[in-house]
């Protein structure tokens, strides 16, 4: 892929790649804790060593999500979030920022709302690199799927423990900048990660992609970021980063919270 056909994903990865070094990829839901906060929590992220940000769409019914990330949306919700002010966070983040990817993760309703190319078009000119769909399955993402491949953005799809390897097939052919793997059996922050299952599984993937695999759900501290990752390209964290922000007294206390995990984990994925 030349340098024009690479986006802010590919980049991300490919530098990682060359240095050696494994992703960190966070989650916040957009609007919670404020709307006015968010986007002093993604620089946040990205000086306590973030290198992508998933940027949650808040949705009254996102499922996949446990507990505390379903608490972020609703949160989010109350301070009146949308896909329209998500986008707008993202153009006001580019105004510092031109380098760190941000991903939209979210669900097919508030697109379908907007309209598929209407969205693809805004999210270009606000900055974003690429969507993750919760509940758009392979079979039904083909017309996003062109639509953001016309514009150089990636889209991004979960794969799973129990993803048999027709369906990652399937999958991988439609996916682009990076492919999620869910590391275990439930919803967001749940516990029992089995470290050998990941790395067996993402053998497994590999087999059919070269896309980087980042690893995710259940993730809460440096040593499980580590586990999950030795076999693969980095790590995703979201519960306890959403967790530390539902729990924060004030915006400052939410940016220390997050630094103080984020920073935690970049030193044990790096050492």
């Amino acid at each position: 892929m030349s340098e024009a056909q690479q986006n802010r994903i590919d980049r991300r990865f490919a530098q990682l790649r060359a240095d050696g070094r494994k992703g960190l990829v966070t989650y916040i839901v957009a609007g919670d804790g404020g709307l006015e906060n968010t986007v002093p929590l993604m620089h946040q992220l990205v000086a306590s060593g973030s290198d992508l940000i998933e940027l949650g769409v808040p949705f009254s019914d996102p499922m996949a999500e446990g507990p505390v990330i379903q608490k972020g949306h609703e949160r989010a919700l109350e301070h009146k979030a949308s896909l329209r002010k998500c986008l707008e966070m993202v153009a006001e983040f580019r105004r510092r920022d031109a380098d760190t990817p941000v991903i939209l993760m979210g669900y097919a309703n508030p697109i379908e709302k907007m309209g598929a190319e209407p969205f693809a078009d805004a999210a270009l000119e606000a900055g974003v690199d690429g969507a993750l769909t919760v509940d758009l399955p392979a079979e039904e993402a083909g017309p996003l799927n062109e639509l953001l491949r016309a514009r150089n953005l990636r889209n991004i799809f979960l794969l799973t423990p129990t993803t048999s390897d027709a369906r990652v097939d399937a999958i991988t052919q439609l996916a682009s900048g990076f492919v999620y793997y869910v590391s275990l059996k439930g919803v967001t922050g749940a516990g029992n990660l089995d470290p050998q299952s990941v790395s067996d599984n993402l053998a497994r993937i590999r087999r059919h992609t070269d896309l980087p695999l980042c690893v995710g759900f259940g993730i809460k501290d440096g040593a499980s970021a580590k586990a999950v990752s030795a076999d693969g390209d980095g790590a995703v964290v979201g519960s306890v980063l959403v967790a530390a922000i539902g729990e924060a007294a004030s915006a400052e206390a939410a940016r220390e919270g997050v630094a103080t995990i984020v920073s935690e984990i970049r030193t044990a994925l790096d050492s």
